[in-house]
């Protein structure tokens, strides 16, 4: 059966898509079948494997709506084992068209159960907020990755996002748990980035994977050109560290590398 992991942070521009996008990449590249689903209105996970407007005329929104089965909305990728299923700017009606369904928490979660047999991995990069979507997608999912960049700000929000994962934990999905805290946006030159990574370590201790995102021009890159980082650049600092990060997962797992 599929292991389902959310990467959610209702802060934007904390590397939760960027991270989405090259951790599925990272672990496809183990030899591991990976479902990537873009569960984001802005469609940048759909952007970062350069699945472009024509190829998405059927996405997440026309399979939450009932309108095309789930088989109809997988699309393969340029990253080999790795398929995803797109997203655009129609999603963001999902939230009203959705809010009067019966069973509306549970929609992701049964849709995905014809596929579970068929994927390693099932990534879900959530919107940047805590609506009924993300609240999906935590229903869904058997854990939640939380990326947190290395700035003042870390540490604003994530309790709101914590509470919000031990709700969906007590009335809905109870054996959603943390996949663990990844600290993102990494600059050594900036001593702040360090206090970040001390203060987040202290507060979550083995919850915090070893690995750091660091700020990295390729990773700024590489979705400009359609590719994760790993296919961009695969010797950049950015590429290693999703390498690592990757690995990581897959020995909490007990996955063989």
């Amino acid at each position: 059966m599929s292991r389902i992991i959310s990467i959610a942070n209702q802060k934007g521009g904390v590397g939760k898509t960027t991270t989405a996008v090259n951790l599925a990449t990272a672990i496809a590249a183990c030899d591991k079948s990976v479902l990537l689903i873009d569960l984001d209105p802005q469609g940048n996970a759909s952007t970062g494997f350069g699945i472009d407007n024509i190829e998405r005329n059927t996405h997440i929104y026309h399979l939450l709506i009932n309108q095309i089965s789930i088989e109809d909305a997988i699309k393969s990728s340029i990253v080999p084992r790795l398929s995803v299923i797109p997203s655009d700017t129609d999603l963001a009606a999902a939230e009203v068209e959705l809010r009067n369904r019966k069973n509306r928490e549970f929609i992701l979660d049964m849709l995905l159960r014809p596929i579970t047999d068929s994927y390693d991995f099932v990534i879900i990069d959530c919107p940047p907020s805590l609506g009924l979507l993300t609240v999906n997608a935590f229903s869904a999912s058997h854990s939640v990755l939380v990326p947190l960049q290395c700035e003042f700000y870390a540490l604003e929000g994530l309790a709101q996002l914590l509470r919000s994962i031990e709700m969906v934990k007590k009335n809905l999905n109870p054996s959603l748990t943390i996949q663990g805290i990844v600290l993102t946006m990494f600059d050594s030159r900036n001593n702040l980035s360090e206090m970040v990574v001390n203060d987040v370590r202290k507060h979550f201790g083995k919850q915090v994977y070893q690995t750091i995102i660091p700020r990295n021009v390729r990773i700024s890159e590489a979705p400009s050109f359609g590719q994760p980082v790993l296919m961009y650049d695969i010797n950049c600092s950015g590429s290693k560290a999703y390498t690592s990060l990757a690995a990581e997962l897959l020995q909490q797992e007990n996955v063989s590398l």
